[in-house]
């Protein structure tokens, strides 16, 4: 993830070898050891790439699920310490870049790059293209993107690091662990019978530390065999090697209409705790997407001590952690390449929407006294965003619904099995709805159901007044 705002610079031949506890040598013998290194380290990584895409790609049957265990060792050895930190256009970078390519080309992926290599060059950098073709020739033009930038900062810099700056930053979350979902995701997608509807590619992206260079690249120049395919959705996988508390952080969750259910979802399999985040900053490689208005989800999990610090290494990743999050890319992935019809457009509103705003569209309403029994006992407030999805920001005490266990923040998404399309639909079927239902909520981006029986008064579901709508006319309705 870059740090937005910083540049970066190539440090200089001399420096440390790796992280120790040591002090810093300069001597003539480290020079030499460093210059022989990187032929080493590149023959290394390749023999290594190679054998485990061969493995995979003679058991293509296996490589079904997205594996803990492959995710670590993609990690581990972009993380080593032979890689120098994998600066951009860096003898580590390149060195992680054929790393990349031999894993694809040994899971049999076709190239997108240029000239029929998967390499799209810029300047000394490059980023790494794949393509999962796609089997319905009604939206074979429609490109599914997802990605990660497998590029560090190398030794470090006072503009990128946190410090000690001339030590080794292996950025064994920052993005190790993305490139290895990706990677993962890749070989699975590859491995299926049935091929998706819309074609997907696999990105690796080059100069993102330097300032999303390669993502902003690709998507103002995209190499001959992508020219006639248009992005309409992507998926950007940056630091997820850090899962706490089985939390994941969701950014771009409203550029697209719909979108938050859809990753609610896709997220019944993993059971992940979603926390959407509002805010677009220019901090990772979906931002440049979003600015050419493709719609664009990224999954991350979480800030650190250890975050541009030579001290995020392997040892800290979490590879479970990496495999959960993967599959809940991989499932964000299959469900809109093979969705039926036209993708919803990118929703603009998304560009002005803050986190100040989802605060105001959750704004509790406090209950005052209730002198009667209520039948459900709920206020609900309608979001532009995920019409089909109404906040409750309130629950009467004592109700029928605060017994079921509903609290304020929950989003009603279906009324016994059946999924309703805006607030008023929703309203509607529980005023005729019988002495008892099944609420469908998405609490945090977990689905639950909720069982209740009615209290004894005709409906009291009821609107609470309305937070503005950013770009909009005040929503009618709660």
């Amino acid at each position: 993830m870059w740090v937005a705002g910083r540049s970066s610079e190539t440090p200089p031949v001399w420096g440390v070898l790796s992280k120790g506890a040591g002090a810093v040598t300069r001597s003539a013998w480290i020079m030499n050891v460093r210059t022989v290194l990187p032929a080493i380290a590149w023959g290394w990584f390749i023999l290594s790439a190679s054998l485990l895409g061969g493995e995979r790609g003679h058991a293509a049957e296996a490589v079904s699920v997205i594996d803990a265990a492959g995710a670590g060792r993609h990690v581990a050895a972009l993380a080593d310490d032979a890689l120098e930190g994998r600066e951009g256009g860096s003898r580590g970078g390149r060195a992680a870049g054929a790393y990349i390519v031999e894993t694809l080309r040994g899971a049999g992926l076709r190239p997108a790059g240029d000239e029929g290599t998967y390499y799209q060059r810029f300047g000394t950098m490059r980023n790494i293209l794949a393509l999962v073709p796609g089997s319905d020739p009604a939206c074979e033009r429609e490109l599914v993107v997802v990605g990660a930038h497998y590029d560090h900062v190398g030794y470090g810099t006072a503009a990128n690091s946190y410090g000690p700056t001339g030590l080794i930053h292996n950025g064994a979350d920052d993005n190790a662990s993305g490139v290895a979902g990706v990677l993962e995701i890749a070989e699975v997608l590859q491995a299926m019978p049935a091929k998706p509807r819309r074609p997907v590619l696999l990105a690796f992206w080059d100069g993102e530390e330097k300032g999303l260079l390669g993502s902003w690249h690709f998507v103002r120049v995209r190499p001959q065999p992508l020219r006639d395919l248009r992005p309409v959705f992507m998926v950007n996988l940056d630091m997820i090697g850090r899962l706490r508390g089985e939390r994941v952080e969701i950014y771009g969750g409203r550029t697209m209409t719909g979108l938050r259910r859809i990753l609610t979802e896709t997220n019944r399999e993993t059971g992940l705790e979603l926390i959407f985040d509002w805010d677009i900053v220019d901090d990772s490689d979906h931002f440049p997407f979003i600015e050419s208005r493709v719609p664009t989800v990224m999954l991350h999990t979480g800030l650190h001590d250890e975050y541009h610090r030579p001290s995020d290494d392997v040892q800290l990743v979490n590879t479970a952690g990496v495999e959960a999050v993967a599959r809940l890319a991989l499932g964000v992935v299959k469900v809109v390449a093979n969705r039926p019809g036209t993708l919803a457009d990118f929703r603009d509103a998304s560009r002005r929407e803050k986190n100040a705003h989802r605060d105001a569209l959750e704004r509790v309403v406090q209950a005052g006294p209730v002198e009667q029994r209520v039948r459900w006992g709920m206020s609900t407030r309608s979001d532009a965003g995920e019409p089909s999805a109404p906040v409750v920001v309130r629950v009467v005490p004592g109700s029928p619904l605060e017994r079921a266990g509903l609290r304020c923040g929950d989003r009603i998404i279906a009324i016994d099995g059946e999924p309703f399309a805006t607030q008023a639909t929703m309203l509607e079927r529980m005023a005729s709805a019988g002495d008892a239902l099944t609420l469908q909520i998405d609490r945090a981006g977990r689905i639950l159901e909720v069982q209740v029986v009615s209290g004894e008064t005709p409906a009291s579901t009821d609107q609470a007044p309305a937070a503005p709508a950013v770009g909009d006319e005040p929503a009618r309705g709660p």
